[in-house]
């Protein structure tokens, strides 16, 4: 079993930036793939961004060049940097992790971009 746990979250005003970690812990495995997902208010559930064992990244166009996903120093981390916030980034954002065909996912942290 994995436990996800994510934090970094809170209330920032268009232009700012905000920093989300993920943490796994549990039955880590050294092949695996990370992500961030993100769900606003009657929306789906949609990628922002990956990273798998060996450093490749993927991410939604929508983010390109405003975001930026990294592991850190362990296998179970995941960082999310959102630079240039919008107010269309407001939603939920969850991590998940993808191990052996599992996927397992966090309770997500709340972004929200206002002035």
């Amino acid at each position: 079993q994995v436990q996800i746990v994510e934090s970094g979250g809170g209330l920032v005003q268009p232009g700012g930036s905000l920093r989300l970690s993920c943490v796994a812990s549990g039955s880590i495995f050294s092949i695996y793939a990370m992500g961030w997902y993100r769900q606003a208010p009657g929306k789906q559930r949609e990628l922002v961004a990956t990273i798998a064992t060996g450093g490749n990244t993927n991410y939604a166009d929508s983010v390109k060049g405003r975001f930026s996903i990294s592991g850190g120093n362990g296998k179970n981390l995941a960082y999310l940097q959102m630079n240039n916030l919008k107010p269309e980034d407001t939603a939920v954002y969850y991590c998940n992790r993808v191990q052996r065909g599992i996927v397992y996912w966090g309770q997500g942290t709340q972004v929200t971009v206002s002035s």
